[in-house]
C-alpha cells in the first residue's frame, strides 16, 4: 500500500489550506485515517484521525475549529482543511492509515507535505 500526500505549501497567517492524502495498494475504506504533523525541534503529534466510516473525528486541542478531517472512500483520499493558519503550524504534515486484525497493527506512512505559515 501506498499513501501519497499533496496540497502543502506556503500561506500568510490567517490562511487556509486543503491537504489530501491518496492511497493506492490497499483496501482504504477498513482503515482509519490520521493526518500527524512534525516540526522541526519538536516532536511528531497526532493532529486529527478519522475513523473508517468517517462517523467519528478527534482533534489536537490546538487544531480545534480550525482544521476539520474528512475522507471519501469511493476517491481513497482522505482531506485535511486547514483555516486561520497560524505560524505554530508550521510542519511536515503526513498522512497515516492504521488496521488492526487479529491483534495486530497494519500502518502505513506517507511521505509528508510541507505547510509553512509565515508573513
Amino acid at each position: 500500500g501506498q499513501l501519497v500526500e499533496s496540497g502543502g505549501g506556503l500561506v500568510q497567517p490567517g490562511g487556509s489550506l486543503r491537504l489530501s492524502c491518496a492511497a493506492s495498494g490497499l483496501t482504504f475504506s477498513a482503515y482509519a485515517m490520521s493526518w500527524y504533523r512534525h516540526a522541526p525541534g519538536k516532536e511528531r503529534e497526532l493532529v486529527a484521525t478519522i475513523a473508517r466510516t468517517g462517523g467519528s473525528t478527534n482533534y489536537k486541542d490546538s487544531v480545534k475549529g480550525r482544521f476539520t478531517i474528512s475522507r471519501d472512500n469511493t476517491k481513497n483520499t482522505a482531506y485535511l482543511q486547514m483555516n486561520s493558519l497560524k505560524p505554530e503550524d508550521t510542519a511536515l504534515y503526513y498522512c497515516y492509515a492504521k488496521i488492526g486484525i487479529r491483534g495486530y497493527d497494519y500502518e502505513y506512512w506517507g511521505q509528508g507535505t510541507q505547510v509553512t505559515v509565515s508573513s
